[in-house]
């Protein structure tokens, strides 16, 4: 079987760091393609726009999003117009109820759409997944604190109407918390900071329970410098597990038992050349669900301004 054929739509930092690197080390996929309004891609056909990729090179098998999520609904209904698998970064839109009529077109046309958690590909994740299966779970803490200037440097978007603000990380912790625990888990309360100046906010500290007394807290902050902090941590009858390092790392009571390098995009590639070739689809929109309720019941605090 030849590789699947991928273009890229959105030239930006999170393409060029990841999944431009990955779809050159995983084999069945290829890169062909790349559309963005101010930026290329070298050795390959680049275009202005996704019409202009489209009908400048109908070969393409599938087509990766990696805008911001604003645009994301439009570019992939495009795609899937044209008779092309789509791939979405996270989060998959800037809506919830735009997703489920994406999803509904896919398979109407008989192609794969992804939505893909990132977070979810981290090495430890299954190994926690597959240790809270069958445990009692007594109670779980969340904490992801990092610096948006390093992570986000000058981008603008992530601050306005639909760019998530701290939820564009915080959302990765959702997503290994909804793949990890046994239970789904809905939100009973919600704080988020906003900087007087900005639209979305740099902190949230959220709190839910699972319906069988299971209490979950998460603290998400971008205001954290130094050493970063993506930990989860969960006290359990068979012990305490600390999954840290983003889901890198897996501890039970002090024990290191899984620590592996970080491959997630080579993981979501794998898993997305398997999704095609078995002519399905998956998309789960749990992760954006959890920020879609903690902005529903947030009690919002006014802080500092932020300036980049």
């Amino acid at each position: 079987m030849s590789d699947l054929r991928i273009a890229i739509a959105g030239v930006g930092k999170i393409a060029r760091d990841q999944h431009i690197p990955s779809l050159a080390r995983v084999e069945g996929v290829g890169l062909v393609a790349a559309c963005s309004r101010n930026a290329t891609v070298k050795g390959i056909a680049n275009f202005p726009t996704i019409e202009a990729m489209l009908d400048g090179m109908p070969e393409i098998d599938a087509v990766a999003l990696c805008t911001p999520p604003g645009v994301r609904h439009a570019y992939a209904a495009a795609a899937l117009r044209a008779g092309k698998h789509v791939l979405l970064e996270k989060p998959p839109g800037a809506t919830l109820s735009e997703i489920e009529p994406l999803a509904a077109f896919a398979a109407e046309k008989g192609l794969t759409l992804f939505a893909t958690w990132h977070s979810r590909f981290a090495p430890a994740v299954d190994a926690a997944r597959r240790f809270l299966a069958d445990a009692v779970i007594g109670k779980v803490e969340v904490e992801w604190k990092e610096d948006v200037r390093h992570w986000h440097p000058g981008q603008a978007w992530i601050w306005e109407p639909g760019g998530l603000g701290v939820f564009d990380p915080g959302i990765n912790a959702l997503s290994i918390v909804t793949a990890i625990l046994p239970q789904p888990i809905f939100l009973t309360g919600s704080t988020l900071e906003f900087p007087g100046n900005r639209a979305q906010p740099i902190a949230a500290t959220l709190a839910f329970a699972d319906g069988r007394g299971l209490e979950v807290s998460a603290v998400f902050d971008w205001r954290q410098t130094g050493p970063q902090t993506w930990d989860i941590r969960a006290d359990t009858d068979k012990g305490r597990i600390v999954l840290s390092s983003g889901g890198s790392v897996l501890t039970i009571d002090g024990t290191v038992v899984s620590n592996a390098p970080e491959a997630e995009y080579d993981g979501i590639y794998k898993h997305f050349a398997r999704l095609v070739a078995e002519g399905r689809s998956e998309v789960d929109v749990s992760p954006l669900r959890h920020v879609a309720d903690a902005f529903l019941l947030g009690r919002r605090v006014e802080v500092e301004a932020f300036h980049d």
